[in-house]
This record gives C-alpha cells, structure tokens and sequence, in this order.
C-alpha cells in the first residue's frame, strides 16, 4: 500500500460505516511531495530506529511502560499512534502485529476495574495520571477504529470505545472540564484537552457525541485564557500563569472543537512562537523545557493545524532540535517519564507531514 493510498484508508476508516459527523480536525499540507520534503533523510533514519526501538521494548501483554510506575495506558497509546502515524495498520505492516497487541492491552484495560470502560493501569495506579491514561487511551481506539481485519476484534475495539466515551461525558464537571479522575470533581486544562481529543476522534468515528458536552469544554478552555495569548493551568487561578504546554494544548483543544480562527487563537500561537525551537533558549526562563515532550507534542499539532508560516517555521525547528535531541540508543528520552513515552512523542512529531493520523486529516 503506498502512501496515497494508506492515507485514503485510514480516512475511509475513520469514518467507515458509522457516518462520522463531525469534519477531521484538519492539516497544513497534504501532499505526499511536501511530506517527502519534511521528512528528511535524516529524520525518516531516526524514525526508523525509533519505532525499531518501540517494537522491541513492547511488553508481551501488548503494553509500553512509564519510567516509574510499569504499564501504562497512555505511554501504550502515544507509541500505538507513533506506529499509526508511520502508517502501520493492526496487522498490516512491519509493526502491524505491534498496533494490534497495544489495542489489545488498552482493552483490557477497560474491563479490569471497578468502572467499565476506564482506560487505565489498575496494576500501577496513577493518582495524578488516571485520566490522563483514560484520555488518551481513548483517543487510540478512536483512531484505529474501523482498520481491524477481523470484524470481531473490530466490534470489541468500537464496544470498548463507546464505554470509554461514556465515561468521559459522564465524568465532565460542571465547569465544562476535567482533571485526575473520572469524577465530575475540579478540573484543569491539561486534563481537559486530552478528553476532548478523545471526543473529537470518538466522534470522528462515529460514535455519538452530545454538542452541549464540546460546548461547555469550549468555555472552560476560554475561561483559562490570559491576556499574554497564553492559558492557566485552571480556570480561576491566573498565578499559574502562561507556560508552553498547556497552552499548546489549549489551542489544540480550541482545534478539536471547531474552532479555528478568531483573536483566542491568534493571540494564542503568537504566543506559542515564543518558544521556537532554537537551542538557544534564554536560561533564565526554562519553562520551555518542563514538560518538554508533551509541550512539543501539543505545539507541533497546533501549528500543522494552523498550517502556513507558522508550520513552515516550527517543524524544520523542532526536527533539528529533535534529532540533536536523540539518545545513542535510537530512541529519545525523558527524565520524568521514560524512553518509551519521549520516543513515541518524537515519532509523532516527526512524522505528522506523513499525514495518517485521522484526527489530524480534513
């Protein structure tokens, strides 16, 4: 299958059969000549040994690990959507039997708890990480939905999806967000955006999406908002301040809604473009470098979606600095969360011009 045509696949799959009826969140480029130009020589041989290193670091039960705490859902999701991203399909591929068995592991996940339908590590619970694992474990099954060859597996994954969906609605608080456990409690906007990508992709994939549920995750985004052009950690408590990665991840949230044009969102990656990678970062403000994977995950996303200058600036900058970054064992690591996690990161980056994942097609 060559890249064309993959790409035509994951984007009938992602609709497939179910009616998607939400538009794909959208890209900046979409043609193979500009994803070739992007994806260098050199970056397309550090993806190769990234992937290599995923694949053979994968625990037989299908999960990846976290530096700290064992399996987890999360870490399993983000190196699943690396592979997807490279445009391997569960079963169809080099890595193809890999999406499989992290698809397998995740599911699994959702039946081992007291909660049907929670996506997360009963086995290393994580109090300041269970909806994070939720988040994005469901945003994985969201978007391999509809490429199971096996029509009983597929009917499991979009089950399993469903439930993980309902969770996720019924756990919004009344602010409109989200935080650390699938309780309609406080809420924060880290948290938040990683269920509303969940959303988007769910409903992408045909799965039923009330509006009243994205409409109020909206207004919790806005009300974190500042006057830099950067977000709050919570709505209510502006002394948090504006730092990179949650405000990547708001705009990125703002992007999952619908929502692309307006001051919110100009003010927004005008304040993104503050933190262009560069390696010569001022030393006096290292808030670029906290979080520094999942902020240039979230900042990567932003731009493509954004598209124009603003890709074409950001991603020759961040694959430099991702390349320079890379450890002398294929891979790319982080001191808080591991090899596996900061290598998926990276792939995702890397290869965002491949333009496979769903979520990030229109």
């Amino acid at each position: 299958m060559n890249a064309q045509h993959r790409r035509q696949f994951l984007r009938a799959a992602a609709l497939s059969g179910f009616g998607g009826s939400m538009a794909l969140v959208g890209h900046a480029q979409d043609s193979p000549k500009v994803a070739s130009d992007l994806v260098t020589s050199d970056a397309q041989s550090a993806i190769d040994g990234g992937l290599e290193y995923l694949a053979k670091h994968q625990e037989s039960d299908g999960a990846f690990r976290d530096k700290n705490n064992g399996a987890n859902v999360a870490v399993t999701a983000l190196a699943g959507l690396a592979f997807l991203a490279g445009g391997q399909l569960p079963g169809r591929g080099k890595y193809g039997a890999a999406v499989a068995r992290a698809a397998d592991y995740i599911v699994s996940r959702g039946g081992s708890g007291n909660k049907v339908g929670y996506l997360q590590n009963t086995d290393a619970f994580l109090a300041h990480g269970a909806m994070y694992q939720h988040g994005f474990g469901s945003l994985f099954l969201a978007e391999i939905h509809g490429t199971f060859p096996d029509p009983a597996k597929q009917a499991k994954v979009r089950d399993m999806l469903e439930k993980a969906i309902s969770l996720i609605v019924k756990a919004q608080n009344r602010e409109g967000g989200w935080r650390y456990k699938p309780e309609p409690e406080d809420s924060d906007v880290s948290v938040t955006v990683a269920q509303l990508m969940a959303l988007r992709a769910a409903k992408n994939a045909g799965i039923f999406v009330d509006k009243s549920v994205v409409d109020k995750c909206v207004e919790y985004i806005k009300g974190c908002k500042l006057p830099d052009g950067g977000f709050m950690y919570q709505k209510g408590r502006p002394a948090t301040g504006s730092l990179l990665p949650r405000s990547a991840a708001a705009i990125v949230g703002l992007y999952s809604a619908g929502i692309y044009e307006g001051e919110i969102i100009d003010k927004g990656l005008k304040f993104l473009m503050r933190y262009l990678p560069s390696g010569q970062r001022n030393n006096s403000d290292m808030r670029a470098d906290y979080h520094y994977y999942y902020g240039h995950y979230y900042a990567a996303l932003a731009m493509w979606t954004a598209g124009g200058s603003y890709w074409n600036e950001w991603f020759p900058a961040i694959r430099k600095e991702l390349l320079a970054k890379r450890s002398n064992f294929s891979g790319w690591d982080d001191p808080n969360n591991g090899t596996a996690y900061a290598t998926a990161m990276a792939c995702i980056i890397l290869q965002l011009p491949n333009n496979y994942l769903p979520i990030m097609q229109k």
